[in-house]
């Protein structure tokens, strides 16, 4: 399947969205997503200052929350914390969008147009795309909170070790564990279904966010297999990667936003009269 090659609106607001035609949803297989990693890895080769620079950026931001955890007395939160991070990596691959846009529609790069377009974002719909991102975060630390008063009671761990032990070793914590893994990833999946594709799409489209939000599911429903096979890859990537003190995010990031953006240039085509 070729990707669509329509360069980003100009025109337009999300105000007449009613009047403009949905974006078209394709389906892709395997192969199609295959084929957008190993653009996106031709897309970090190119430019791999930028992608280094945002995934360091990224990783020193989890492993801040991972040491705040530790220094609020709360390293039994660590791990959730850590993992909850991660859900925001969509918005902080927002500026490897814009890299991957620019290498395929030859413009030049610099700091200056990344970072301003970074920052034009304010103003339009991506930014709400922050609160929903925000919304699952806060469920996400919640659900922990409460698991953990179900199965292991009111109290604080002194040390993220003594947390660990606890959780491994006694029938309480293996049911938090088993329990909490499958609550975290029914989230996990929906924020994906919710971001994939809205994301980059209204990075290049002008549109409201609710239509890239189910323009994203609808990506994802029409072509479950690939998409959530993406998914889980991504997830498996991400664990890996943060392991070593969120080091390997420095390389992952990159290399998922570049191949993010590939990704939906093959699930979505923009309508000829909604593009440039």
């Amino acid at each position: 399947m070729n990707e669509n090659n329509s360069a980003p609106m100009s025109a337009g607001t999300p105000a007449d969205d009613g009047m403009r035609p949905m974006p078209k949803v394709n389906t892709i297989s395997v192969n199609d997503v295959i084929d957008a990693l190993a653009a996106g890895l031709g897309d970090f080769r190119r430019a791999p200052v930028y992608g280094l620079c945002i995934g360091a950026v990224f990783a020193l931001g989890g492993l801040f929350v991972v040491l705040s955890a530790a220094a609020l007395n709360i390293s039994y939160l660590s791990y959730p914390a850590a993992a909850g991070f991660v859900l925001i990596g969509p918005f902080a691959a927002v500026g490897l969008y814009e890299v991957s846009r620019r290498l395929n529609s030859g413009e030049t790069l610099s700091w200056s147009k990344i970072f301003g377009t970074m920052w034009a974002q304010k103003s339009r719909e991506l930014s709400w795309m922050a609160f929903v991102v925000l919304f699952i975060q806060i469920m996400w630390m919640y659900q922990v909170r409460l698991l953990l008063a179900l199965f292991l009671g009111f109290r604080s761990f002194a040390s993220f070790q003594e947390f660990l032990n606890e959780v491994i070793s006694t029938p309480e914590g293996l049911m938090f564990l088993a329990i909490g893994h499958v609550v975290g990833a029914v989230l996990s999946l929906i924020l994906f279904s919710l971001t994939v594709i809205s994301f980059p799409l209204l990075l290049e489209e002008d549109r409201d966010f609710i239509t890239a939000m189910i323009t994203s599911v609808r990506a994802v429903v029409k072509s479950p297999v690939p998409m959530i096979g993406w998914a889980f890859t991504v997830t498996a990537l991400l664990i890996v990667s943060m392991v070593p003190a969120f080091i390997g995010l420095v390389v992952t990031l990159p290399i998922l936003g570049h191949t993010t953006w590939h990704l939906y240039r093959k699930c979505v085509t923009i309508p000829e009269e909604c593009g440039r």
